[in-house]
């Protein structure tokens, strides 16, 4: 009875390492089924990048990463498997991305990136000689956090080295004294702030009146355009006054050398001579005034002529 049992428990574990061999043949040949292995090529640095990691298509999850191994100093070859219904074309290219604080990990992790960049929508396949297609891959995006705290770092530490060149003590008095003016000069605005009122008033009032001006002067302008225009269409009439008037200056000049002369004669022969007779004819002008009066006094002058006048003393007739 107890070697029954113990054949029965025997029996009971073969058939449930068989079953179990079964599951996992049938389910090898179901996965291998539905997925596709692809390699990359490159000689960006994978750091962080290890089997198992994921493959995402447009941010879709469609495969895992199966090994990442070293091929040369500087050169890196990464089988993926993706599966069969993802559209992986000529057109795919491949980007080793990194992603910081996430669900999957407390510093992140790093996964490929599948994207078309192209319009080549034929199927990927393997080149001649080669046992996998391989997909193209772009510059890496993988950063890792200790690269990003040490750049950081840098920067900050340039920024104080410039700060502690910039701030030095006579930058530091410099501002200090323009902090001083500026609130010198707050203060003057805030003290004159009627003033400042009625000269923006003051201001709006004259760009109110500014409007005319600017229409009274651009009709000027317009006035200007249009003697400018009638000169320029009468150039060859000016030109022409203008050289008879050249002529007619040279011929003026003995014209006023004559005038000269004539002038001359008149002040010295011409003026004397009619000073002269005015003179006389006011001598004559009296003596009729006085022969005149005589008449009107005593009209027997014309017929007895004149009294003759009386004897001085001394004279006897």
């Amino acid at each position: 009875m107890n070697i029954s049992i113990a054949n029965r428990a025997r029996l009971a574990f073969a058939l449930t390492v068989l079953i179990a061999i079964l599951a996992g043949t049938i389910w090898f040949y179901n996965t291998s089924g539905r997925f596709t292995t692809y390699q990359i090529l490159t000689e960006d640095s994978v750091s962080g990048l290890i089997a198992g990691a994921p493959v995402e298509f447009h941010g879709v999850d469609v495969g895992r990463v199966t090994e990442v191994a070293l091929t040369g100093p500087s050169s890196v070859r990464i089988l993926l498997e993706v599966e069969n219904n993802a559209p992986v074309t000529k057109a795919t290219v491949a980007t080793i991305t990194a992603r910081g604080l996430a669900t999957r990990g407390f510093t992140g992790y790093v996964y490929i990136l599948l994207d078309n960049v192209g319009t080549d929508q034929a199927p990927l396949t393997a080149a001649a000689g080669t046992r996998y297609p391989q997909i193209p891959s772009t510059a890496s995006r993988s950063v890792n956090l200790d690269t990003a705290i040490s750049q950081v770092n840098e920067n900050v530490q340039s920024l104080t080295e410039l700060l502690r060149t910039m701030l030095d003590e006579d930058t530091i008095a410099s501002f200090k004294l323009a902090v001083g003016n500026l609130q010198e000069v707050t203060h003057m605005l805030a003290d004159n702030q009627q003033r400042l009122s009625a000269i923006i008033a003051n201001t709006e009032q004259a760009s109110g009146r500014l409007g005319p001006l600017l229409d009274s002067s651009s009709d000027t302008v317009d006035a200007l355009q249009q003697v400018s225009h009638m000169l320029a269409g009468n150039q060859d009439r000016l030109n022409s006054i203008i050289a008879n008037t050249e002529q007619a200056s040279v011929r003026l000049g003995p014209l006023l050398d004559s005038s000269r002369d004539s002038v001359n004669a008149l002040q010295l022969q011409v003026l004397p001579e009619a000073y002269r007779t005015m003179s006389t004819l006011n001598r004559l002008s009296h003596s009729m005034n006085r022969l005149t009066d005589k008449i009107d006094r005593n009209p027997a002058v014309l017929l007895r002529g004149s009294a003759p006048p009386p004897l001085g003393p001394g004279e006897t007739e």
